[in-house]
């Protein structure tokens, strides 16, 4: 497929699921503006990777908790480049902690910065859409969006109501050519994750190979994580001529997670 011509805004993109899809989509032709957390080399890195054909990846900072700064960013894109053609909701966080012991600050960074930067993000970029007639939202939710895992009260409310906020997205829009649909990974090996199998490993004293293995079996029946790249192909594919009557569904990339 190819995306020449078109402008894609991917949150949370300097490193993980996030990065792997400005790559995807610069090789792709798309002028790619990417935005996240990072010292100045993580940022530098991240856009010489998302730059092909020509086009120099843009970078945005605008912090996930803050409507204005994403109203902005959204702003910005359009006076720059013209148009947002694509809009992926990648952005997130975590924090573990039973229900009772959730600290409120972090209850409410996981919500803002999970949710309701999306709900920021879509506002601001669908009248441009709806203006041009045409427009591709990819919002990046998980498994924790159909299921729970215990200690994960924020993450798993969040990603329930991200799939609530495609299926209503999808239908205020379904008379145009704007499609608004979820991806739902299992496990996939980013610093979110890292960072679980790491305390695993402490928790439990084993090497981190071992972990990550003891991780994936306790949900995952394939064993095998998701690769940032197959995430960006199955949001490739959504873009595509064949999936333009394709609004409101969640694809679930998950090792049977969710079959069990």
């Amino acid at each position: 497929m190819n995306l020449e011509g078109k402008v894609a805004v991917v949150t949370g993109s300097t490193s993980g699921i996030g990065l792997g899809m400005a790559v995807h989509f610069a090789k792709l032709g798309a002028q790619v503006v990417i935005n996240g957390l990072g010292d100045e080399q993580t940022i530098n890195t991240a856009i010489d990777q998302a730059s092909f054909g020509g086009k120099t990846a843009h970078y945005n900072g605008a912090d996930m908790r803050d409507a204005d700064a994403i109203s902005s960013m959204i702003e910005e894109v359009e006076a720059k480049f013209g148009s947002v053609d694509i809009l992926v909701n990648n952005a997130g966080i975590q924090h573990v902690s039973r229900v009772e012991n959730f600290p409120a600050d972090r209850w409410n960074d996981v919500i803002a910065i999970n949710l309701s930067s999306a709900f920021h993000a879509i506002k601001a970029a669908l009248p441009g859409m709806q203006k041009r007639n045409y427009g591709r939202i990819i919002n990046i939710a998980s498994v924790h969006g159909q299921v729970a895992s215990v200690e994960k009260s924020a993450y798993v409310a969040a990603k329930h109501g991200i799939i609530g906020l495609t299926k209503v997205v999808a239908l205020e829009n379904a008379e145009q050519h704007i499609t608004c649909n979820a991806i739902c990974p299992g496990w996939v090996r980013t610093p979110l994750v890292e960072a679980q199998i790491e305390a695993l490993a402490e928790k439990e004293g084993l090497d981190t190979e071992a972990a990550a293995k003891q991780l994936l079996a306790s949900k995952e029946p394939s064993l095998r994580f998701a690769t940032p790249e197959q995430l960006a192909e199955t949001a490739a594919f959504l873009c595509s001529d064949a999936a333009s009557n394709m609004t409101g569904v969640n694809l679930t990339l998950d090792g049977g997670w969710t079959a069990q």
